[in-house]
């Protein structure tokens, strides 16, 4: 799903305008949901501990490099693992992260491995269904009324006994039971009780005797609420042509909420397959995974027949009111797949589409609103080529008839993987082309390109429970940027994907409250939390760098080696390790279990460097985890770190690899000078950060300057300084001297993106001062000459990466008060909003913030105008996302107030408060209307990934111990499921901010005043 897309918009202030990442549920993000009312009281917690040491696997594999799962010993520990989270009491984290900890030490002593010592609060007692009974096949028929918000249902699931049991227990929620009868061999039975948990999420049918182990067949009858949630079957509101509001029916399962809309085995490894059948209005177009294979207009009769059988009224329910909507039809869709509840899909509703057949002869389909079908065509476009990459690519055929892709009015996430029934979120999917800007296409791209990758990664193989969710989502978001390269090679996409993918998880992943990529979760509320950087980026980043470490041949042999082995399967993360392991050769096992099961990553320092002769060149490396505030262990765990080299003959070769598998070692290089330069980790593929000895640094600075340095290393050099400077280990003057070596003749979109980046960051830190004007006036310097260069308007041969550096550089340039910036941003807003000469849609979201800071309540309006006036919804969201730039602040809390408002979808609501909290005189507004309506956004959102993003993006960009004390005491007295580690997170922030602060702000003072 797309979570992590929620959210380019927060503080990174990296993207030329807020984007929407999302996969799957994503941002999604995921790129985020689970409110939970009461729980059942927390137990002692169990304290089972697991460890296994990298000495330890290689001392069993020898040289034979087998994979390490296939070992007895291991193999049975990482199954206790496992087995840990169905205990009837779960494990809380920390002792999860010390039990999941495998692989964490690697040192010819046996160094000991680093325990997770996060204040995690302890976790819900949980245990997973059952497995006496197994679905393996469900009857689905649900009934839709869009008019009450109700649906009925029916279903007939054959299930397994596998052992003798009187008692059945499935998934359910907010839903209402009417009938229950089980049928087997021995007759038909009904159960004495039903008993629906809401704290547990269940449905429990307890029968008088037991139920014979073999085949049978549950019959239920239910009714749910079509709530406005955006989970489960939830409506969702349009404006039809005419101006009329009205709703559709939409699902949203992943993770846990299947369970509200029918009852079900919700869980990823209790597949089934599936016979879905919907009766909606006669021209209401209604899809589900599979092809339609029957359609039939009902008789009023058959219309309200499961209304009445579900214990409804019998008049005017059938399906949505009165007239046309009384006259119902039945459409029966094909069989699915075996394939997990989670990505069941239905949808019903009005929409117009467009189709084609991609190369492979797979029909495509892209649904948009009506009037809108034009606007599909950019994604229609994409998928139908997209299949047949896949196809090459892993050598697998798309397994379905059809793939439809359909945007959703209100959608939490950026889009869902639902096979063959993919939802977006209208700005993921639709693009105008007056008024979708570059930066907006290319994430549409990237967007369909990650969705249908989940079709073989997730969809066909499925992790076997959440703890492996990167499976699906780190994979994904690797093979997403793969697809884009291959269609757009003019986007340069893998050189973007490391500022907003690599740079984004070392960042989040350097705090002590971070988590290892496969975290151990149970309950549904915990779930929502790992749709996160970690999952998405740290999993797509890893992979990266063993796609890397292994090369693209023998890569792409294992992934079609463990797409076909368990196909229709569910699998572990050691089974992805065992396929890529037998490809190539190489101890994958080994290596990658030190980078998914422990948290964080190490610093690779360069100790010293001697020149042995005219041409050779001798490095001694140290690894150390990496921490956020500095600190450093002698008995820090260890990783096996493949490394590269490159040098100045060959700045875009690698000259050495190796894997560092101790705390240190030794390099020689050959055919390098005295005066060469050496880079470790060139493209910045590995995941860690390098730190080299000043005389080192010093050599790199002529090739910035002559950009003789490829653009990657560039901004990898600046990253990696920027960050040792957060942790306190290299002062900030040194990072503001590196970017001014950037200066007149840096030509790169993402090494200006990765210089704003660390800009923006000094620009919070910085607003905490009396000072902040001095580092404006440094800014301004930084980039007046890459603005003059590209100027306010399009060249006729410019490349798509200037199109997005001009929004860029416009933005930070006015922002920091260059006067001639903010005036010809007003001169084009006022054509703009007369309507006279359209802003081009690149430039938008920069001219906005610009106008509305330097604007008053008159420009206010005119902005809402715009917002009242725009159609496409992308417009909508540019304009409302920028409306927090405005300083007064009686007119910020009118921002808050409208984010509240019906004006603004649920879905957008968080991303506008947000933008107030995004500037000095917004924060405190923003935190202070936080907590005044708490209680009302819990209840909106009912926990999950929108209101964690809210409460990371207005908290973490305080500076003081009292905020960060503020902050705890708040969430201590009103704890919200879901958002614990987010919390952990905003406070660890902040306290790092002030030490920072505390420790530079002098410094920083006296050079900046120096270089006036």
């Amino acid at each position: 799903m797309l979570f992590r897309a929620a959210c380019l918009c927060s503080a990174r202030i990296r993207a030329p305008e807020p984007v929407l990442r999302g996969h799957g549920r994503s941002y999604g993000s995921r790129y985020f949901l689970w409110e939970r009312e009461s729980r059942l009281a927390r137990p002692v917690p169990v304290d089972i501990r697991v460890s296994v040491t990298v000495q330890q696997i290689l001392s069993q594999s020898g040289n034979q490099r087998r994979h390490f799962s296939s070992w007895p010993s291991v193999r049975e520990k990482l199954l206790s693992v496992r087995q840990a989270s169905v205990l009837r009491y779960r494990i809380p984290f920390t002792l999860f992260s010390e039990l999941c900890s495998l692989s964490t030490a690697y040192t010819q002593s046996g160094a000991p491995s680093e325990k997770h010592t996060g204040n995690m609060p302890t976790c819900e007692p949980f245990e997973r269904l059952p497995k006496s009974v197994v679905p393996r096949h469900y009857e689905l028929l649900l009934q839709p009324n869009l008019k009450t918000f109700v649906f009925h249902g029916k279903e007939t699931v054959q299930v397994e006994v596998k052992e003798p049991t009187d008692k059945i227990v499935l998934n359910a929620l907010d839903l209402s039971i009417k009938q229950a009868e089980y049928v087997c061999a021995d007759g038909s039975l009904k159960p004495v009780s039903v008993v629906l948990s809401a704290e547990n999420e269940t449905l429990t049918l307890c029968f008088s005797s037991a139920l014979p182990v073999g085949e049978g067949k549950l019959t239920l009858v239910f009714t749910g609420e079509l709530n406005d949630k955006m989970k489960g079957f939830y409506r969702s509101k349009y404006t039809s042509p005419s101006g009329e509001e009205r709703y559709a029916g939409v699902t949203q399962f992943e993770a846990t909420d299947a369970r509200r809309c029918f009852p079900c085995w919700d869980e990823p490894a209790l597949k089934a397959t599936f016979d879905i059948a919907l009766r909606v209005p006669l021209k209401k177009v209604a899809l589900s995974n599979m092809p339609v294979v029957s359609e039939r207009e009902l008789t009023p009769e058959e219309g309200r027949a499961l209304v009445v059988e579900g214990g409804g009224k019998d008049e005017g329910e059938g399906g949505g009111g009165g007239g046309e909507e009384m006259q119902l039809r039945e459409l029966r869709f094909s069989r699915t797949p075996v394939m997990s509840t989670y990505l069941v899909a239905v949808v019903v509703g009005e929409f117009d589409s467009i189709e084609t057949k991609s190369g492979d002869g797979v029909l495509v389909r892209v649904y948009t609103p009506v009037g809108k079908a034009e606007q599909g065509q950019f994604a229609l476009d994409v998928a139908s080529k997209v299949l047949p990459y896949y196809k090459d690519y892993f050598q697998i055929a798309y397994p379905l008839p059809k793939i439809d892709l359909i945007a959703i009015a209100d959608f939490s996430a950026g889009a869902m993987e639902n096979w063959g029934l993919v939802t977006y979120r209208e700005t993921c999917l639709l693009v105008d082309p007056e008024n979708t800007s570059a930066v907006r296409k290319q994430w549409i791209a990237l967007v369909v390109g990650h969705e249908l990758a989940h079709q073989w990664f997730g969809n066909l193989v499925t992790m076997e429970w959440w703890t492996h969710l990167w499976l699906n989502e780190g994979y994904a978001s690797f093979v997403e940027f793969l697809c884009v390269e291959h269609l757009f090679p003019e986007y340069d996409i893998w050189t973007q994907f490391v500022t907003e993918t690599y740079i984004r998880a070392l960042e989040l992943d350097c705090l002590k409250n971070s988590h290892p990529i496969e975290v151990p979760v149970g309950h549904p509320s915990e779930i929502d939390e790992i749709f996160d950087d970690i999952s998405y980026n740290k999993g797509a980043s890893v992979i990266r760098m063993l796609h890397r470490y292994i090369g693209d041949e023998d890569f792409r042999r294992g992934m079609n080696t463990y797409l076909t082995r368990h196909q229709y399967g569910n699998t572990f993360t050691e089974d992805l390790w065992a396929a890529l392991e037998e490809a190539s050769c190489k101890p994958v096992g080994a290596v990658m279990s030190t980078w998914t099961k422990q948290m964080g990553f190490p610093t690779v320092r360069v100790a010293e460097q001697c020149q042995e002769g005219p041409s050779r060149r001798r490095l001694t490396l140290v690894q150390h985890k990496f921490c956020a505030d500095g600190s450093t262990k002698g008995d820090s765990p260890l990783w096996m770190v493949p490394l590269t080299f490159s040098t100045s003959k060959c700045p875009d070769k690698v000259a050495h690899q190796m894997v560092l598998e101790g705390r240190t070692a030794d390099v020689v290089l050959e055919n390098v000078s005295n005066d060469e330069w050496v880079k470790v980790n060139p493209g910045t593929v590995g995941f860690y950060r390098t730190q080299y000895p000043s005389e080192m640094l010093a050599q790199f600075v002529p090739a910035i300057r002559d950009r003789s340095l490829p653009p990657l290393d560039r901004l990898g050099l600046l990253d990696d300084l920027f960050a040792l400077v957060q942790a306190g280990q290299t002062p900030t003057v040194e990072v503001l001297r590196l970017m001014e070596a950037f200066g007149a003749e840096e030509d790169n979109f993402t090494v200006w993106s990765s210089i704003s980046n660390c800009l923006g960051k000094l620009g919070v830190l910085l607003s905490h001062t009396d000072f902040q004007p001095l580092f404006y006036a440094y800014g301004r310097r930084l980039l007046g000459n890459v603005a003059a260069r590209l100027g306010w308007d399009q060249r006729p041969d410019e490349s798509h990466l200037d199109t997005l550096l001009r929004s860029l550089v416009l933005g930070r340039l006015g922002w920091y008060g260059d006067e001639g910036t903010i005036a010809e941003a007003n001169r084009r807003f006022k054509s703009h909003a007369s309507g006279e000469k359209l802003i081009p849609a690149d430039l938008r979201a920069p001219v906005y913030k610009l106008v509305l800071s330097s604007g008053d309540q008159t420009t206010y309006d005119t902005m809402l105008k715009l917002y009242r006036e725009a159609d496409l919804h992308e417009e909508k969201d540019r304009i409302s996302r920028a409306l927090g730039a405005i300083k007064d602040e009686a007119l910020l809390k009118r921002v808050l107030e409208f984010a509240m408002s019906d004006e603004v979808r649920s879905q957008d609501t968080v991303f506008v408060i947000i933008s107030v909290a995004m500037t000095k005189v917004g924060r405190e507004l923003a935190w202070s209307f936080l907590r005044e309506n708490w209680q009302v956004l819990l209840e909106r959102y009912q926990g999950g990934f929108l209101i964690a993003r809210l409460v990371k993006s207005t908290t973490e960009n305080f500076a003081s111990e009292e905020k960060a004390q503020e902050l705890e005491a708040f969430f201590r007295e009103h704890p919200s499921p879901g958002t614990e580690r987010t919390v952990q997170q905003s406070v660890e922030t902040i306290r790092l901010n002030a030490a920072w602060l505390q420790r530079d702000k002098d410094a920083i003072h006296s050079y900046l005043s120096s270089v006036a």
